[in-house]
């Protein structure tokens, strides 16, 4: 089975569109529909109509629940002064619908054992990244809400691609959708083969003008918004 791994959506609509168009028998979303971007709304029913599994992230968290998103300092800002346009935007349904997700999501498929969350096992909010060492990673794990009894770890979060071996545990990060932190402003994913247990990065062009026009017309700290955007990080 080909899974595509999506995470950090951000309402961009257009970016999820494009990436859903990947050849792929399932697709699996780790979190954060919301915060940032013009289209929450657009975001979340294009997941609920093509049946998507879809973990809780921070930001979808923050949003439903009107708590802190706790994310890095550098973008917070953005995130609480975006969030008003976000509860503007969603419905009661669709509100209902962030509260609702799980927080993650545990599957064996073809002998292939996954533990899907945002972040880390141990919690939405910390940062599994390229840098982090190896003794931190073990903590978070060992530390997991529910025993991280898999070979394959996929997590959001960061914005940042990844696939790292850890002992026996495979931890991989699509990337983000829509907000890339890695100076590649393309739409990011990954398609896990269960087969062969290989991952497959891929990074995608989407008309991320249309973007940048819906957020100039309807959002605050429109040029930031588009400034990170367009540079990719």
């Amino acid at each position: 089975m080909k899974i595509l791994l999506i995470a950090d959506i951000h309402a961009n609509s257009e970016a999820l569109e494009t990436v859903l168009e990947i050849p792929h028998d399932r697709a699996i979303c780790l979190g954060d529909i919301v915060d940032y971007g013009p289209d929450p709304d657009k975001c979340i029913d294009l997941l609920r109509m093509k049946g998507i599994s879809v973990i809780r992230g921070n930001h979808d968290n923050a949003v439903a629940f009107r708590v802190d998103c706790q994310c890095g300092y550098k973008y917070k800002h953005l995130s609480v002064a975006t969030r008003e346009y976000t509860w503007e935007t969603l419905d009661r349904s669709r509100m209902g619908y962030l509260q609702n997700l799980p927080l993650l999501i545990r599957e064996e498929i073809d002998g292939k054992r996954l533990y899907l969350t945002h972040a880390s096992p141990r919690s939405m909010f910390e940062y599994i990244k390229p840098e982090t060492p190896d003794e931190e990673i073990r903590e978070m794990v060992n530390g997991a809400t529910e025993p991280v009894e898999a070979e394959f770890l996929a997590v959001g979060h960061s914005h940042i691609p990844m696939n790292r071996k850890l002992g026996d545990l495979t931890i991989i990060n699509p990337g983000s959708v829509g907000q890339p932190r890695d100076g590649d402003i393309r739409a990011s994913c990954a398609v896990f083969d269960t087969e062969s247990g290989k991952v497959e990065h891929l990074r995608l062009d989407y008309d991320i003008d249309s973007v940048c026009a819906k957020i100039k017309e309807r959002m605050p700290h429109a040029d930031e918004l588009i400034a990170i955007l367009r540079r990719g990080y």
